[in-house]
């Protein structure tokens, strides 16, 4: 298993949140104090990102693999869990392959369906950025300009961004291997049985990943699930909505 990198908030039953594609722990801080006042809430950097190790394989049963053991090295015997985009994805494969580490499921703006890409752009931002030769921030964000107009998704990716100890840039993400696996990461999760753990996706009513008609293919899988729509969000529930999307997670959880 790869060396994760993770922060812990609060006391209690535990919650692990799992962060999105070119994402890291950061993103859920806000959430993970706030859970932290009943919780014991667990923030994990996921291979090849953030501060986590780097790694030469990246798939959905690999990312499961190493939360499971996270889990075992830190003693916790079953958890809530809550994955957003990616993370979502990993938590679902967790929850197939190791059900019985999970008590409930919480699923963030992710259907289980294999996607058909959405990322080209950014992929070709970051790979367009001359990591090696770059001397200053706004030079990375000039470049990546060229490509991404929003500038809350040039800050939301410059956040990958750290300084080398003998001077100039890197990507804390390791870039090339996810590029390398991106279908891996569009890829879907097909269940075998019918999973009676409690579970619960949350979509943003702006964002495409969960449409309506997806609803159905979704629920045959679970015996218990819901389905909350949290209305003026995106894909980002947790950045444009944090309010809304934490009165959702603490009704589920109690």
């Amino acid at each position: 298993m790869p060396k994760l990198n993770f922060k812990t908030f609060g006391s209690g039953d535990p919650i692990i949140i799992l962060h999105g594609l070119f994402g890291m722990l950061d993103n859920w801080q806000t959430i993970a104090k706030k859970l932290a006042e009943d919780y014991m809430v667990y923030l994990v950097d996921l291979r090849d990102h953030g501060k986590s190790e780097h790694t030469t394989e990246f798939n959905y049963s690999l990312l499961a693999q190493d939360i499971a053991e996270f889990l075992e090295t830190e003693w916790i015997h079953e958890a809530y869990i809550i994955g957003h985009s990616m993370g979502g994805k990993t938590a679902l494969q967790l929850v197939k392959d190791y059900p019985d580490l999970v008590e409930k499921l919480i699923v963030v703006d992710i259907g289980i369906k294999a996607y058909q890409g959405g990322h080209e752009i950014i992929l070709k931002a970051l790979s367009s950025v001359p990591i090696e030769t770059i001397k200053s921030r706004k030079e990375v964000e000039e470049h990546l300009s060229q490509y991404i107009s929003e500038p809350g998704i040039r800050l939301f990716l410059m956040k990958n961004l750290t300084r080398n100890k003998e001077g100039g840039y890197r990507w804390k993400m390791n870039l090339n291997l996810l590029i390398k696996h991106y279908q891996d990461i569009l890829a879907g999760i097909t269940f075998d049985d019918i999973l009676d753990t409690p579970t619960l996706f949350i979509r943003g009513g702006n964002s495409r990943y969960i449409p309506d008609e997806d609803v159905e293919s979704i629920s045959s899988n679970f015996e218990d699930m819901k389905l909350e729509t949290v209305q003026d969000a995106g894909h980002w529930v947790h950045a444009e909505q944090p309010n809304e999307l934490l009165s959702i997670i603490r009704s589920f959880l109690s």
